[in-house]
């Protein structure tokens, strides 16, 4: 059910690259976030491959609603379901295995849509000397990225590779597939002095990252969480809140509910309410916007942005359009309160 992209992880780490350079070069922030293609005229439908901002009727709603609630009518028992998450990381692991660099996309609207993750020199040190120096970090002992001013942990899955950091910014990324860590460390213009590619469970109780809490700028978790069991979520996202610094910001983006994927399940891939496996065994949950907040809220996390992204996807060779559902969200943990 995996799309196999065709752009290379070369081609894509390059593409990153200039587009970083030229907003340095040229102190330019990214547009608006989401697109502004409206789809007004319905005769249009065919001439781009996707419309923004998708209004849906209530027999849309409805109908979506009837297609999973048939696809999830048949469950696939509780004897099997234990493999999948016990056995996720080999899962995962062949996944990486089968596709190597064939799925990465093009992923050049993340800085469009989080410009969180390009801040400007000016907004930095603005940003920077309203912190107080952080102590803690100071009296343990020294970790990868220390000195940088600016540190982004990427939690990798279906993941995307930019090596945009410069000598004051740290990249963090991790996965609990070896292979996929690998497929990093390979890339050629991989550089352990601004970026740190390492394998972790997020989903372990007990495990150590290689930086302490209250170190992090920006946690992405792009198409993340949707792969954890849902019972397991909240606990991930409480864990991972940790280590933001107060003013840090989560960066969310993942399935929302009745997205094109999630009625095309068959019946017997459902495993509970919304959460699916697919045929390679890795699994995905499929969100709604109650749902998000609640989930970063119970973490301590202040909503900037909670937004469902509903969008037309059009194939024009085939005359066929699809109703594609996202969520994209922003919660950043409070600042430290001034003494009274």
């Amino acid at each position: 059910m995996h799309k196999q992209w065709s752009c290379s992880v070369v081609k894509q780490a390059s593409a990153f690259i200039r587009f970083y350079m030229r907003l340095k070069s040229t102190k330019a922030r990214p547009t608006a976030p989401l697109g502004s293609r409206i789809l007004t005229n319905p005769d249009d439908i065919f001439k781009h491959n996707m419309w923004d901002h998708v209004q849906w009727t209530k027999e849309d709603q409805e109908a979506a609603r009837q297609k999973a609630e048939e696809n999830s009518s048949i469950r696939l028992p509780l004897t099997e379901q234990g493999k999948f998450s016990t056995d996720a990381c080999q899962y995962w692991d062949q996944f990486y295995e089968a596709h190597q660099d064939k799925f990465f996309k093009d992923r050049r609207w993340l800085f469009l849509e989080f410009p969180e993750l390009l801040p400007s020199s000016a907004e930095e040190k603005r940003t920077n000397a309203c912190r107080k120096p952080n102590k803690t970090i100071r009296q343990i002992s020294p970790f990868p990225g220390q000195h940088a001013s600016f540190r982004i942990l990427e939690v990798l899955k279906m993941f995307t590779f930019f090596m945009f950091m410069n000598t004051d910014s740290f990249l963090y990324c991790c996965d609990f597939s070896p292979r996929a860590i690998q497929l990093v460390k390979d890339h050629p213009d991989y550089d352990d002095s601004v970026c740190r590619a390492f394998v972790h469970d997020i989903c372990e109780e007990v495990g150590s990252f290689p930086f302490p809490p209250q170190s992090l700028d920006v946690i992405l978790a792009v198409f993340v969480l949707s792969s954890i069991h849902p019972q397991r979520v909240q606990r991930v996202v409480n864990q991972l809140s940790t280590y933001l610094k107060h003013g840090g910001v989560f960066l969310f983006r993942d399935y929302g509910r009745y997205d094109l994927s999630q009625l095309r399940f068959k019946k017997g891939r459902c495993l509970s309410d919304n959460f699916y496996t697919r045929g390679d065994g890795t699994c995905v949950y499929f969100f709604t916007k109650e749902e998000v907040h609640d989930l970063f809220s119970k973490a301590g996390l202040e909503e900037i942005q909670n937004l469902e992204d509903k969008r037309l996807q059009v194939n024009r060779g085939k005359k066929v359009s699809m109703r594609r559902v996202w969520m994209q969200s922003k919660y950043r943990k409070p600042p430290v309160p001034l003494p009274s």
